[in-house]
């Protein structure tokens, strides 16, 4: 029950943490079902004004100003939302001088690992809702250097032991079998590895030119495939593994390779990066855009790059950052 959060406010999550925080300032108005349709750029100023939504219960199209805007929709809808905000200053999407909007798009690579039997404590069975797992940090390129390919990969897993499912492998048949199928399979334990994606300017998405979707905004094209690194790193993930769970006293060990496709791990990045060079990059080190001033983005799609661990922390540490940055800016009377 705490994947999504809890009443005891045990696992972190928004909706009881950062958003209850924010409401009890005062300054803070949540409204829902507003589809968020492109930005509002005043080409006086050069700077947005505005945000243009559609109402999702009227389909009324109603306007939000702003001195400044943050955009945080996650990363395929910002860059959907900037690409959609095109104007004669930007005709291939609002903030993109450098052509590097909606490019250089990543997510880890995931599906490669192994499982195996853990002797003993066969008295024991799992108790509780959500037992944390385990987190192995990248150690591949670290001290030593892999020349099968650059950056590593890290894994997540934990141990369980199996159910009635475990029957699938047994042999026989009657009444003992039916006994067996009653009791709890052996203790299992698996690593499963999470890989960096390097970013590749031939993985981009854009906006496709004939189909919308029900809000009349048009959908996206999604252009992303696995380069030789990240198949690389793929094929080693089951062997390290492996050897790991040998040491650990397992047996029965299988090592798995799954050829996923890049989306599943949910952890889509990149798109409207972060750099130093306006020419090459859609945001500066504070995530401010290089061509609009008041616009910060501070999602996933600011990451120049994705190493292998979990990001929505260090999108939550950049947003503060970023907005610790525009609190100044507006003091100092430069916004």
């Amino acid at each position: 029950p705490c994947q999504r959060g809890c009443i005891t406010r045990s696992y972190f999550s928004s909706l009881n943490s950062t958003l209850p925080a924010a409401r009890a300032t005062g300054k803070v108005t949540v409204r829902p079902y507003s589809v968020a349709h492109g930005l509002i750029f005043d080409s006086k100023t050069q700077k947005a004004s505005g945000v243009r939504v559609i109402d999702g219960k009227t389909r009324q199209a109603l306007e939000f100003r702003g001195r400044i805007i943050f955009l945080c929709a996650s990363t395929l809808e910002s860059t959907r939302i900037l690409l959609n905000s095109a104007t004669p200053e930007f005709p291939n999407g609002l903030a993109n001088s450098s052509g590097e909007l909606g490019h250089n798009l990543m997510d880890h690579t995931m599906g490669g690992g192994a499982t195996g039997h853990i002797p003993g404590n066969e008295d024991r069975i799992p108790l509780g809702h959500r037992p944390n797992g385990i987190y192995v940090p990248r150690f591949r390129n670290v001290k030593t250097k892999d020349a099968r390919f650059v950056r590593g990969y890290g894994y997540q897993g934990g141990g369980w032991r199996q159910n009635w499912e475990h029957g699938a492998d047994l042999a026989g048949f009657g009444a003992d079998f039916k006994r067996r199928l009653s009791r709890p399979g052996p203790w299992m334990f698996t690593f499963y590895g999470f890989g960096e994606c390097l970013p590749n300017h031939n993985n981009y998405i854009e906006l496709d030119k004939t189909r919308v979707d029900a809000w009349g905004m048009p959908i996206l094209k999604i252009h992303c495939a696995w380069g030789d690194n990240e198949r690389a790193l793929l094929k080693d993930m089951p062997a390290a593994a492996a050897e790991m769970l040998a040491a650990a006293g397992a047996h029965d060990i299988e090592p798995f390779i799954e050829d996923n496709a890049p989306g599943l791990t949910i952890h889509e990045m990149g798109t409207a990066r972060m750099g130093r060079d306006p020419k090459t990059s859609v945001l500066n080190e504070r995530n401010q855009a290089h061509d609009v001033k008041n616009l910060f983005v501070t999602d996933g799609s600011c990451m120049a790059s994705s190493a292998c661990v979990n990001p929505s922390l260090t999108y939550m540490a950049l947003t503060a950052r970023a907005c610790d940055h525009a609190v100044g800016l507006m003091k100092r009377g430069e916004l």
